[in-house]
């Protein structure tokens, strides 16, 4: 039977480096983290090396989203860096994400390392249909939209997708296994939304076909992070 904490991804949203060691300290049995925008560019590029040194596995999600030339650059020099998952925009189109996920292989290749799994972020969890509609003005569901780039992630052979636990089912049958979904959004039954708009808890979004669920201020915010890290470990083993 697979370890909870396998799928299990701590968000280490709003840290500084020594903040965020210091909560990964607390957790027994963690597997993997987040490192995100605000701390990969508060603590730099070696983070990711800090964490592997520690036994950690790293998502790094920094959502590459440019030109086909500049994407499969940075995300070459990611996996060099050794990260394990490490996301892309679907926006940039099919052939950023095949030379992006291409140069990733290289990048890990070149330095004796595994290649890491490239995610693409179909619709960002803050965001509701009406938003798209109004906002970017795209007549499309939020569900089409997020199975257009989840189709095309499958097609390309890269690793999988992040999408809200709400569009898991739809996904699973469309892309299976071992095509990965990642899902932020997830939070434990309780706990504020804060600026999420489409969550589950951790329980019901792997019942829903998740692969591995993304978790932050549910554990980091919690009187006790060491419990709420548990409390979610063992609702997976339910499950």
């Amino acid at each position: 039977m697979e370890n909870p904490a396998d799928k299990i991804i701590l968000a280490l949203d709003g840290m500084e480096k020594a903040e965020a060691f210091s909560m990964v300290s607390k957790l027994s049995g963690l597997k993997w983290v987040k490192v995100g925008l605000e701390l990969f560019v508060s603590s730099g590029p070696e983070i990711i090396s800090n964490f592997r040194e520690d036994g950690l596995k790293v998502f790094l999600d920094l959502k590459f989203h440019d030109i086909p030339v500049t994407m499969s650059a940075a995300c070459r020099k990611a996996a060099g860096f050794g990260a394990e998952l490490i996301t892309v925009h679907g926006c940039a189109g099919r052939k950023a994400l095949e030379q992006a996920n291409r140069a990733a292989i290289e990048g890990a290749s070149l330095v004796g390392l595994p290649p890491p799994r490239l995610l693409v972020v179909t619709v960002l969890t803050s965001w509701e249909g009406k938003d798209i509609k109004d906002q970017l003005l795209i007549n499309q569901s939020i569900q089409s939209r997020v199975q257009l780039f989840a189709k095309l992630s499958s097609e390309l052979g890269l690793g999988g997708c992040i999408c809200s636990p709400k569009e898991v089912r739809g996904l699973r049958s469309l892309c299976p296994l071992p095509f990965e979904l990642v899902t932020p959004g997830v939070r434990l039954e309780g706990d504020p939304l804060n600026d999420q708009a489409r969550v589950m808890t951790p329980s019901e979004a792997i019942n829903e076909g998740a692969s591995k669920l993304v978790i932050g201020r549910s554990i980091t915010q919690a009187l006790n992070p060491e419990d709420a890290f548990s409390k979610c470990c063992n609702q997976l083993e339910r499950v």
